[in-house]
């Protein structure tokens, strides 16, 4: 199976995850396999899906790298790093009754991780197979793409809030995608958590100095902030929510 890879990304504090997991629910409720793919260092997506947050690969990453130094721990005897590596990755996937999940963590050492980094892609590379769609919910800097850890992306969607300031970031995350040339196949905007679900002209006009293609438009909806407070995963909001019928429009709009 070669599953088609929609990247989300957009600067911090836009509801950026909360789509991502909206999307999620969205495919999965399609009854379609997907991996969900959680590669922002600011990890959450599992609390917007209702999981628990598992072990992330940068950890195993660094606990590899570590065993060959003297603060390490070493790995167990006669087992080979790669065989380690991809057991311990194995353990590390999230499994749901709709779903499955990989979280990618934050990298907190230094020094060269070729070696682990492309036993890291193997194990993508090797689960992908298995899933129709593979949703990554990304970092504004988008590592693990830009470095070729994560597959390729067929559609890319940038998330902003309805300010011009908030267009003007993502019109900027649009022409780092350009020059990194990651070249999706579809790349558009969607504008997050505008009152009674409109745009200022203004805003508009921001639109379209930044060539942005406008996808759609997802209102604000208190029902977010219920959740969130109440601790209920945000990618369970009824069907019947603005947030969800805005966003059902949109995803359908783009995979017709």
């Amino acid at each position: 199976m070669n599953p088609t890879v929609i990247a989300v990304a957009g600067k911090g504090g836009t509801g950026k995850t909360t789509i991502c997991g909206l999307l999620v629910r969205h495919l999965c409720d399609r009854d379609e396999s997907v991996l969900a793919v959680d590669a922002d260092p600011n990890s959450n997506l599992n609390e917007v899906l209702g999981v628990p947050p598992g072990t992330t690969l940068a950890d195993i990453r660094e606990m590899v790298a570590a065993s060959e130094t003297d603060s390490g721990a070493p790995l167990p005897p006669g087992v080979s790093k790669s065989d380690y590596t991809a057991y311990m990755f194995g353990n590390a996937l999230i499994e749901d009754d709709a779903f499955d999940m990989l979280v990618m963590g934050r990298t907190q050492g230094t020094g060269c991780y070729c070696f682990i980094n492309g036993l890291l892609k193997t194990q993508i590379d090797k689960y992908s197979s298995s899933y129709k769609w593979i949703v990554v919910d990304n970092e504004a800097g988008m590592e693990h793409i830009s470095r070729g850890t994560l597959p390729r992306i067929d559609i890319l969607l940038l998330i902003s809030d309805c300010s011009r300031r908030g267009i003007q970031a993502a019109g900027r995350l649009g022409k780092m995608i350009d020059d990194l040339k990651l070249n999706p196949k579809l790349m558009g905007l969607v504008v997050n958590r505008a009152p009674g679900g409109e745009v200022d002209p203004g805003v508009l006009e921001q639109i379209g100095k930044e060539n942005l293609n406008l996808l759609g438009i997802v209102p604000q909806d208190d029902t977010i902030y219920q959740y969130d407070c109440e601790g209920r995963p945000t990618a369970f909001l009824p069907p019947d929510s603005p947030v969800r019928k805005s966003l059902t429009k949109i995803i359908n709009e783009i995979l017709k």
